[in-house]
């Protein structure tokens, strides 16, 4: 998994050179997710969601690479988000904490001050949760590294404030559990859809 990740940063980094302006920044939001339904049975549990949605925060670092209006955007950021549920032999909800480092590469474009941009966001399970019920078909919930995408838009104030509005979503409904890329292959997950927002600060 660590070869795949590897791979995935170091194709971002190595076009870096092509981008004579390079800005450093510092982020930091919120953002609702759809929280993840089981329909799944085992004997006499059955999983329900308290809540359709969740609310998580993040935080992290990213680069900015700039030519002739067109950017590239890599970053890294440590996300978490808390799901309530319910089993129906146990007397009270249980909470389910995800922590996770995101990894989003994206490329966009500059309109003015607005930004439109789209890329591709690994993701690094941080930790195991502890599992809901103790069943192995829960494993595959805290599989540690997969693929999915980022895209949205954003605009910046004073060459230094940078706000963002993204959808975060899954590529395995298009491109199916995996795809392969310099002889590596990469698992797509089926991750909830998220909005995100963030401010950031550019040095």
């Amino acid at each position: 998994m660590m070869k795949k990740l590897f791979l995935f940063i170091l194709i971002a980094f190595t076009v870096t050179s092509a981008f004579p302006q390079i800005k450093l920044g510092i982020k930091a939001g919120v953002s609702t997710t759809t929280v993840p339904t089981y329909n799944f049975t085992n004997g006499t549990n059955t999983i329900s969601a308290l809540k359709t949605a969740s609310y998580g925060i993040h935080g992290g670092l990213f680069l900015r690479l700039s030519l002739l209006g067109i950017y590239l955007q890599p970053e890294v950021v440590l996300a978490t988000n808390t799901y309530d549920y319910t089993v129906n032999n146990l007397p009270n909800p249980i909470k389910q904490t995800f922590n996770k480092l995101d990894i989003p590469i994206l490329v966009g474009v500059k309109l003015g001050p607005l930004r439109i941009n789209a890329g591709p966001a690994a993701t690094l399970q941080i930790g195991t949760p502890k599992a809901l019920i103790n069943d192995p078909n829960f494993t595959d919930m805290y599989r540690k590294t997969t693929f999915g995408f980022q895209a949205g838009a954003g605009f910046d104030l004073f060459k230094k404030l940078t706000f963002d509005l993204r959808y975060e979503g899954s590529l395995s409904g298009r491109f199916g559990s995996s795809v392969a890329l310099g002889g590596q292959t990469f698992k797509l997950d089926s991750r909830q859809p998220s909005v995100l927002f963030s401010v950031g600060y550019m040095f």
